[in-house]
């Protein structure tokens, strides 16, 4: 509960940020936000397979135009990585879990996932 707290301030804050800077907009695009605590037994060759197809798994669901893969800082005990999607509107976020490719990107995920916390923010 508390790493989700320092994630949704540190959002706020950086939306707060945003919207004091020149020519900042606030799109309507939905942004998927998920820290990951791997299990201990986890490899660093399975860690980096997982992150490198959340691009290729994103290439393939409707609706995502962006992703980020390089967690900075990564806050709360035993969180080490995270990564974005961003969608383009609420319907492609909606179709997303169902996905084929997500389904099958998610089976190698959660073998080696301990825990992660997901964050959806958007400005609708």
């Amino acid at each position: 509960m508390r790493t989700r707290n320092v994630i949704l301030a540190a959002a706020i804050f950086g939306a707060g940020l945003m919207i004091g800077a020149n020519g900042v907009s606030k799109p309507k695009s939905i942004l998927h936000v998920v820290t990951i605590s791997w299990k201990d037994d986890a490899t660093d060759a399975q860690k980096k397979a997982a992150l490198d197809g959340v691009e290729k798994m994103a290439a393939q669901v409707p609706g995502v135009s962006r992703v980020w893969l390089k967690g900075i800082k990564v806050q709360g005990e035993g969180f080490s990585d995270a990564f974005v999607m961003e969608f383009d509107n609420q319907a492609a976020f909606d179709k997303y879990a169902a996905n084929a490719a997500h389904k099958s990107w998610e089976a190698g995920y959660l073998a080696i996932r301990a825990r992660s916390t997901t964050h959806d923010i958007t400005n609708q």
